[in-house]
Formats: structure tokens, C-alpha cells, sequence
């Protein structure tokens, strides 16, 4: 089971190499389901691994001028203090129990799962529609919107805060959706906002009592950033329509699966 944690543990970074997303939404049932490790330290290693394997990936992309810096700044530095400020002020004085329906308890940790689902189900329904524009692609110029970027940057980062988890699956929709960002540009430059996100919440926890398994941390690490270059790779090869519609199917997948998952079962 730990050899087969070891070998999922290379999906990771193929998921974050080709679409730029999925790395927690995979690395904490690998680590919890496969490696026996307990929820709330599996959430921890995930920031690290995540935020590695995104760091390396992000140094790949910017050496083949796939990451927009600029944007990464201005959309990244908000989008990390509002997961700051949502994480330390407003998640704590939402109220354990929120409503019920019948038998059905609505309580703070579902009532968040179902908002990041809904989230996730509205950005992968218009990344799979059509756009009724030329899609972009890397050659044409882009215009940036760095007030509106900045806006996004924010709104993301409470997201982010609220549901513990997204990265990606937000900051890619609102890249390539509302900044009009190519697709392979978005993924590149969404993996350095995720590495400082993910990196600077695993310093918070190395600074508690949590007990560290840093070999079992290093070698799940590292077949992680091996999978990343494979992703890498695999995305020269798809273009960018298509890439942004397989995303949004993935997104869409996964966020009908947390809301039966929270609801039903």
C-alpha cells in the first residue's frame, strides 16, 4: 500500500503539470485512504507537497514564458492575505450548526464543502461552454485588466479561505475567464500563486506541535515533482481549447461528486 501511495503520488504532479489543479483534492485521500495518515495531518503534508511540486512546476513553466509574474503579484499577494484574514476572522465565528432540512444537519464543515462545490460547478460550466469569442490562445496579445485581476485575486483568496481548499480551481477559471488569460499561460502562472499559498499555510503548521514524518513527507515529495514533469510535457501536446474543456469536465466531475458525497452519503 505505501509503494502504490508512493506511485499515485506521481498523479499529483501530473495533474498539476498538465491542468495546474487537483493536487489537494488528490494528495489527502492518497495520503489518508492509501498511507494511513490522519486527516488533519494529511492536510498538512498536503501544503507542502502541493506547494513543492507547484514551485517546481511554476520554475519550469517561467523558463519556457509560461507564468505571467506581474500577475502572479498583484493577483497573488491579495489572494493570500484575504485566505489570511478569512482563516483567522471569519471562519471562526461561523456557527458549528448553521439550519437543518428534516433529518439533514447543515453544519459548518458541510455547509463549506457545498459552497466549494457550487464554486466548482459554476467555473467548470463555463469553462466547458463555448466561448462565442476567438478563444485565446498563446500567440495572440493579451490585455491585462491588473484592477479587475487584483478584485479576483481576493475574491478568490476568501473563497480559498472559506473552504479550506481550491487553489487551482479557482484561480485558473478566473485567469483564463475573466482576465483573458490562454489556458497554458494560466496553468503556469497558477502554480507559482498556489506554491506561496500552500507553502507559507505549511509554515503555520510546522510552527504548532505537529508530529512530522519528513521521510515519509520527502519521497511522496518528490515522486510528486516527478509527475510534474511528465504533466508538463503531456500539455506541449494538447491544445489549449481543449485542455481548458478537459479541466472544466474535471472540475465539473468532482464537484457533483462532494455534493452527493456531503448530502447523501
Amino acid at each position: 500500500m505505501i509503494l502504490l501511495g508512493y506511485f499515485l503520488a506521481a498523479l499529483v504532479g501530473i495533474s498539476l503539470g498538465l491542468i495546474g489543479s487537483g493536487g489537494s483534492i488528490l494528495t489527502v485521500p492518497i495520503l489518508v485512504y492509501i498511507m494511513g495518515v490522519d486527516a488533519v495531518t494529511a492536510t498538512a503534508y498536503s501544503l507542502f507537497i502541493v506547494g513543492a511540486t507547484a514551485l517546481v512546476g511554476g520554475v519550469q513553466n517561467a523558463l519556457q514564458k509560461r507564468v505571467d509574474f506581474k500577475t502572479v503579484l498583484i493577483f497573488g499577494i491579495p489572494s493570500i492575505a484575504a485566505v489570511y484574514a478569512t482563516r483567522k476572522w471569519l471562519v471562526p465565528v461561523i456557527p458549528d450548526e448553521l439550519f437543518s432540512i428534516g433529518s439533514l444537519v447543515i453544519t459548518k464543515p458541510i455547509a463549506l464543502m457545498l459552497l466549494f462545490a457550487v464554486v466548482m460547478i459554476m467555473a467548470s460550466v463555463s469553462m466547458i461552454r463555448p466561448s462565442r469569442k476567438p478563444e485565446n490562445d498563446d500567440s495572440q496579445p493579451m490585455r491585462y485588466n491588473y484592477p479587475m485581476i487584483l478584485l479576483e485575486g481576493s475574491v478568490v483568496g476568501i473563497l480559498t479561505g472559506l473552504v479550506g481548499a481550491g487553489g487551482g480551481f479557482l484561480i485558473i477559471p478566473a485567469l483564463v475567464l475573466l482576465a483573458r488569460m490562454p489556458m497554458k499561460l494560466a496553468v503556469g502562472t497558477s502554480l507559482f500563486i498556489i506554491a506561496a499559498k500552500s507553502l507559507l499555510g505549511f509554515t503555520g503548521d510546522l510552527q504548532g506541535n505537529l508530529a512530522i514524518d519528513w521521510n515519509l513527507l520527502g519521497i511522496f515529495t518528490a515522486a510528486s515533482v516527478a509527475g510534474i514533469f511528465a504533466g508538463i510535457a503531456l500539455s506541449k501536446r494538447i491544445p489549449g481549447a481543449k485542455l481548458k474543456t478537459g479541466f472544466g469536465w474535471f472540475v465539473l466531475v468532482m464537484g457533483i461528486y462532494i455534493l452527493i458525497k456531503e448530502l447523501f452519503l
